[in-house]
């Protein structure tokens, strides 16, 4: 319990200092979408690129592992993004759902933690869950929005547009260039590497701040209900966690170790990717916000309970 309130209270923490900062006069109007801007185009690309370009192919490969996170993922990614279309929303907005739904906050809160509940053997399994979320399954959602945003053209030029769209997307190059130096082999100058862990630190207490202040900021009453919040919290805390249980043990049967991890790393809160891309396509950032908030306040909780039935 220990380990979780100190992993977890400092992020809520970051995200009380953003929105005690906003209603203080901290900061101007613009901050919210400056700082965004910030981890968006710089910060997390940053992070991203360092990750995979420092990475060994011998801790990326765990087919089990990935298979596991992976799925459990994207299944929980297509129900929330299929109960919203259902519902008659609009893709864009299904699609940040979806990302609400589960996307694991892996890489500021799973490192952390996993390091302080299993051990350095944890920090492998952890940079793969990492690389799927910030970078698959963000990768699938971004691909959606932008598809969606330009359904009035014609199938090839929505098809160069959106291709243009994600090839200018930061979020998107920076994995890629990444690989590509992974799999050149030459190592990142130490000076570029050093540049880089000190920009891509930056995103994490940006991130979380810029949410803050998201959500001390006047805007009209939200039209979602405390259900639909209820809803995707309930599907990121409980729903990802347990599919990835049944994937990691029945499935593909993982060691009792490692499926342990898997399992970890699921039910972690929603992250702020999330809320970074809600913000920058200006769609569902209220829901968002909320669903960031709630799922971190509710984790505390939850993943307590976890640690205590699981040891």
């Amino acid at each position: 319990m220990i380990a979780v309130l100190a992993t977890v209270i400092p992020i809520f923490a970051l995200i009380f200092a953003g929105w005690i900062s906003m209603r203080l006069g901290i900061f101007g109007p613009h901050a919210t979408r400056e700082l965004n801007r910030f981890v968006v185009h710089l910060a997390l690309p940053a992070l991203l690129f360092g990750i995979v370009a420092n990475a060994e192919w011998h801790e990326i490969w765990q087919p089990g592992f990935i298979a596991s996170f992976g799925l459990g993922c994207f299944l929980v990614f297509g129900i929330a993004l299929g109960v919203h279309l259902a519902r008659g929303g609009h893709l864009a907005d299904a699609a940040i759902d979806g990302l609400n739904a589960s996307y694991a906050n892996t890489g500021f809160v799973g490192f952390p933690l996993a390091l302080a509940v299993v051990g350095p053997a944890s920090l492998a399994p952890t940079l793969v869950a990492t690389i799927i979320t910030v970078c698959v399954l963000f990768a699938v959602a971004l691909l959606l929005v932008e598809a969606s945003l330009h359904t009035s053209l014609g199938p090839r030029r929505l098809l160069k547009v959106v291709l243009i769209s994600l090839i200018k997307n930061p979020l998107l190059v920076a994995p890629v260039l990444g690989a590509i130096v992974l799999v050149s082999g030459v190592p990142v100058p130490g000076p570029m590497d050093s540049f880089l862990k000190l920009l891509g630190t930056a995103a994490s207490p940006c991130a979380l701040v810029a949410l803050g202040l998201f959500l001390a900021g006047d805007r009209p009453a939200p039209t979602t209900s405390h259900l639909e919040i209820g809803w995707l919290v309930g599907m990121k805390l409980l729903l990802q966690p347990a599919a990835t249980w049944v994937l990691a043990a029945w499935v593909f049967r993982l060691s009792p170790p490692l499926t342990h991890l898997a399992v970890l790393l699921a039910a972690l809160p929603t992250g702020t990717g999330s809320f970074m891309i809600a913000e920058y396509y200006q769609r569902r950032e209220t829901v968002t916000a909320q669903a960031v908030t709630m799922s971190t306040i509710v984790s505390v909780v939850s993943l307590t309970l976890y640690l205590t039935l699981v040891p």
